[in-house]
């Protein structure tokens, strides 16, 4: 795609009410995505905890949220698998398929454990140690933070 038809797609969507467009020619493929007026630190999906850990330091009342970190953690008791990155939480392949792993279930090292979704790329998250899985803390299709505990492993 030569740089004159580039830049009118660019035009285009900047002009426009469209917020992203992806164009195929041939072989050559072009996504435009157009940047957000809105501050970054305006727009933030967190769980509802990370949204009270987050929204804390602004309020006077620091207090609540660093006693609530160290309650949820002496209940994992185990190893725990944490999120890589930023995305959408997948226990299953597709939608009707079975779950990757089940509470109780064996995994072995290299076991894939979840899918995480981001920017449309499915990211296979494997089981980095041997173990029974004893907790699964993320509900099919919620959106996840990275670092966010994933399962624990025992």
């Amino acid at each position: 795609m030569d740089l004159r038809k580039l830049k009118t797609l660019i035009d285009l969507v900047a002009e426009s009410d469209i917020a992203e467009l992806e164009v195929t020619e041939g072989e050559s493929k072009v996504r435009i995505v157009k940047s957000s007026a809105i501050p970054q630190n305006q727009v933030v999906m967190v769980p509802p905890q990370g949204v009270q850990q987050f929204q804390a330091p602004a309020v006077q009342s620091a207090a609540p949220a660093p006693a609530a970190a160290p309650a949820a953690a002496p209940a994992e008791t185990g190893h725990v698998v944490k999120s890589p990155m930023v995305g959408t939480f997948y226990r299953s392949s597709a939608p009707g398929a079975p779950a990757f792993v089940e509470v109780g279930a064996t995994v072995k090292e290299g076991d894939t454990l979840c899918i995480i979704e981001a920017m449309k790329l499915l990211n296979e998250i494997d089981a980095d140690m041997s173990g029974t899985v004893t907790k699964i803390l993320v509900e099919n299709g919620q959106p996840v933070e990275f670092g966010q505990p994933l399962f624990v492993i025992g």
